[in-house]
């Protein structure tokens, strides 16, 4: 998180968990959402490119900061309501254990107007980097978001999603970032932590997770919760429900945010 300009004793008291019969129920409370327009537009807007990258881009277009963004973020709608319900799930996750990393996925997308591919949010705890160890962890996550009333049931989805990663997802992803790597800035991972878990019979067994992750409106969530049969949630998926207050309004206005962070007007170069 660091990488974002976030400390994560700032981060961990945005989640209050709770745990429940076979999940974890977070709920961010309405004092937390309502103050994430300011403290999240950097991140936000860091989780789609870095600042040097953005400063280049910007030079190398002979164009503003807010053309680059304009480029990169999603119209408001379904895909900036993924987007963000990934991002809280990405911050959700590595909340819970300091020195945590993870590629910035969003910075990968071919398209603005639709979800980046495969595994939502990868995450890798290295506690003795650059030496692997048995206490090394890969994390993974599905995220599926619900800000409107609608037939869309996002737990199901998440628990359905995380089984894919689980089979065979998660290590297409893996490979792919690793390419895209080579090429891009995916953020504050290296190729050798990458090989270090997609050549895993190489090195020390490490500890896999699989998390569901459903961040739901909570004007919406006791009715997608009143379907939830525990006993039903495989035994390798870890399955959150995030709670979060207007969460419509909460993500349209964080991504305005972001819009507005950058150099309101940079020199444009001749």
């Amino acid at each position: 998180m660091n990488e974002l300009g976030l400390e994560i004793n700032e981060v961990t008291p945005w989640f209050a968990i709770g745990p429940q019969h076979g999940y974890t129920r977070v709920t961010v409370s309405a004092e937390h959402a309502g103050n994430w327009e300011g403290l999240l537009s950097d991140a936000v807007r860091r989780c789609y490119i870095s600042d040097a990258r953005l400063a280049t881009a910007a030079a190398a277009a002979n164009t503003t900061q807010g053309a680059i963004m304009a480029a990169l973020l999603p119209d408001p709608g379904s895909v900036m309501s993924g987007d963000f319900g990934e991002i809280v799930g990405f911050l959700y996750l590595a909340s819970r254990r300091a020195g945590t990393i993870g590629p910035k996925k969003w910075r990968l997308k071919q398209d603005r107007t639709k979800a980046a591919p495969h595994s939502d949010i990868v995450q890798f705890f290295l506690p003795q980097w650059p030496e692997p160890s048995s206490q090394d962890r890969l994390v993974c996550g599905e995220a599926k978001a619900k800000a409107t009333a609608g037939t869309f049931a996002p737990i199901p989805a998440a628990i359905e999603g995380s089984q894919t990663d689980r089979t065979s997802r998660l290590s297409r992803t893996l490979v792919w970032l690793r390419d895209r790597s080579l090429l891009q800035d995916i953020g504050a991972v290296t190729v050798d932590q990458l090989n270090r878990f997609i050549n895993a019979t190489e090195f020390p067994a490490c500890v896999r997770e699989f998390h569901a992750i459903a961040v739901i409106c909570s004007d919406l969530v006791e009715t997608e919760l009143a379907n939830l049969v525990p006993d039903a949630i495989p035994n390798d998926c870890a399955l959150a429900v995030i709670s979060v207050p207007n969460l419509r309004a909460t993500y349209t206005t964080v991504f305005e945010a972001v819009h507005g962070s950058v150099i309101a007007e940079p020199e444009v170069l001749p």
